[in-house]
């Protein structure tokens, strides 16, 4: 029988939420968790021996730390294939897996696979480097997801032939094939059916898929003169917040922002504000919170007539990992109260 391992977080091997987001990398011989999904689904093909356990903030400010040991868990062990996730719609979760996944196969050569929502950043990240399943937004899809991913584990070590990504159900990893149709229809003649479809406005389904992407149209500059009549905002995704953080935000993957009042500070001081970001070394950001939202800088250049004024507040919440649905949410609420406030003029600071 072949073997398998898989990789999780502290959340779904039942050790805690964010309050264990920290958890060290640890190895367990049993099943854990989605382990006993895997399990069910691999219908006696495939056996999970072990289960790798890590918190998705220990992993995502020590990656080096905690790929390391996850390595050195795996040196002695015997496995033909390395499971990880399925991830959902976490952020962190993802791209843990997606981290996790892409040194195990570079190391140890073995077939490895996860599942992400399209939301999640994992998915861009690592999709050309391993097999990511199209999964659901929740934990309620967790039997779909096994199922998907343990199906196609079976294929891959059975030698059978497998599909286009489309048609099994992964991610495309920018992998082109050559193939001969079943009906043998040439390239020319496809070609033109399908030209003949869309002169016509009928649906039809290309052989190379461009992604589309969402653009926004580049804003009007603003002068010199006219900076002088204006009061600027401050929006920032680097996670500046009073200290306690009373919005809650995550320190990844938000779904929150706060704002803050400023109308009478010259400048944010050490021990009032920090940053809850996950994403970077947060020391010289709490020793200086006006490194992250520079209002000492914006209150000197109002003094010096620069600019008209800095709006009564500031904007915050945190980007690394978080969704671009999320981001576009939060990114258009902060950008309907500015507008509704009338401000023209919003400088938007990241890390």
């Amino acid at each position: 029988m072949k073997k398998g391992i898989l990789y999780i977080n502290q959340f779904f091997a039942g050790v805690g939420g964010e309050d264990m987001a920290d958890y060290k990398p640890e190895i367990r011989a049993e099943l854990v968790g989605p382990a006993m999904a895997f399990s069910k689904h691999l219908k006696g093909e495939v056996e999970i021996t072990h289960t790798i356990i890590c918190g998705d903030n220990f992993i995502g400010s020590n990656p080096d730390e905690a790929l390391n040991t996850i390595i050195g868990f795996l040196k002695d062990k015997e496995f033909d294939i390395f499971f990880a996730g399925p991830a959902f719609r976490a952020g962190r979760y993802g791209v843990a897996c997606g981290k996790v996944c892409k040194a195990v196969k570079e190391q140890f050569k073995v077939p490895v696979i996860t599942s992400m929502n399209d939301e999640n950043p994992g998915v861009d990240m690592f999709k050309k480097d391993m097999y990511i399943f199209k999964g659901g937004a929740s934990a309620a899809a967790m039997p779909k997801d096994t199922l998907a991913m343990s199906k196609f584990a079976i294929k891959l070590l059975k030698g059978e032939e497998t599909l286009p990504a489309s048609e099994e159900g992964y991610f495309g990893r920018g992998v082109r094939k050559q193939i001969w149709t079943k009906d043998n229809v040439p390239a020319t003649e496809r070609v033109m059916d399908m030209l003949l479809k869309k002169i016509k406005g009928e649906a039809f389904t290309s052989e190379l898929i461009i992604p589309k992407k969402e653009l926004v149209p580049i804003a009007k500059a603003v002068t010199k003169e006219e900076l002088k009549k204006l009061e600027v905002a401050i929006v920032t995704s680097g996670g500046i917040v009073p200290v306690g953080n009373p919005d809650r935000i995550q320190s990844a993957s938000a779904t929150k922002w706060g704002k803050y009042d400023i109308s009478n500070l010259d400048d944010l001081v050490e021990g009032e504000y920090m940053t809850i970001h996950a994403g970077f070394d947060p020391a010289a950001a709490n020793e200086d919170p006006d490194r992250i939202v520079p209002l000492d800088v914006l209150r000197a250049y109002q003094k010096e007539g620069k600019i008209g004024g800095v709006y009564k507040y500031f904007y915050s919440t945190v980007g690394t990992g978080t969704t671009q649905a999320e981001a576009a949410r939060m990114g258009r609420e902060i950008a309907d109260e500015l507008v509704e406030a009338g401000i023209k003029v919003a400088l938007l600071v990241s890390t």
